[in-house]
């Protein structure tokens, strides 16, 4: 019988804390992660970020080769780390890394909605893989971030069932939600989307880190009319402190 999550879209949700475990802190000393939280309105479509992908687009496609784009600093970060936990990078590429192949080639993005067409503006402007998840759909006030186990189910968003063995992976108290390389069906974000959790991962203590959570809640506002926004920052292996 097939597990029901709905009745946790009724439930009052608290503010979601985040851990590392043991076995990947030890594989990645430098895992650093901003997570945001608020309220958002969904749209389908938005021509004003669209033009703005559009522009990044085309900037990068100008500037950037394709046989550079692995070795950006966010994304060759990511890539080490993959490589570190024993999962090959070119078959299971960083989201960040995939978006701007598809862009350097010329290849359109696919428009999901305003929530997730924003996310990966930020990726192609940071370089840096976003999870993005209804909140209301994650099970419980935790994730814990791990390393995926073999034979361990994990249906991608559009890609059906993914091997996410020796992958960074989020898992909330019904099992795997996220991945830098795709986001579980499950939590995904749609138009009934109302309150997102967006968590920028950092593999080599990047500098960029701060100015993109920034840049994110920036671009939630303008465009998802973001309100009730929180910022947790995790610098350490010990759980997120808050701000506002």
């Amino acid at each position: 019988m097939k597990a029901d999550y709905s009745i946790h879209r009724m439930e009052q949700k608290n503010e979601i804390i985040i851990e590392i475990a043991d076995e990947f802190s030890k594989s990645c000393p430098d895992y650093r992660c901003i997570a945001i939280e608020c309220e958002v309105t969904n749209t389908l479509h938005d021509d004003k970020l669209w033009r703005e992908i559009e522009d990044v687009s085309s900037r990068l496609r100008s500037t950037l080769a394709l046989e550079a784009i692995n070795k950006q600093p966010n994304i060759h970060a990511t890539r080490m780390v993959y490589k570190a936990l024993g999962k090959d990078p070119n078959r299971y590429r960083p989201s960040a890394e995939a978006l701007m192949r598809r862009v350097v080639k010329g290849e359109e993005l696919y428009r999901i909605n305003t929530p997730v067409d924003l996310i990966n503006l930020i990726s192609l402007k940071s370089g840096f893989s976003i999870g993005g998840f209804d909140r209301n759909k994650i099970v419980g006030d935790k994730l814990t971030l791990g390393i995926g186990r073999a034979g361990e189910k994990f249906e991608g968003i559009g890609r059906g069932l993914l091997n996410i063995e020796g992958l960074p992976v989020f898992r909330d108290e019904a099992g795997a939600i996220g991945t830098p390389t795709s986001d579980e069906e499950r939590t995904k974000i749609d138009t009934g989307t109302k309150k997102l959790l967006l968590i920028i991962y950092d593999f080599g203590n990047s500098s960029d880190l701060l100015p993109t959570a920034e840049l994110a809640e920036e671009k939630l506002r303008e465009y998802a009319g973001a309100s009730d926004l929180k910022r947790l920052f995790n610098t350490h292996f010990s759980g997120f402190k808050v701000t506002k």
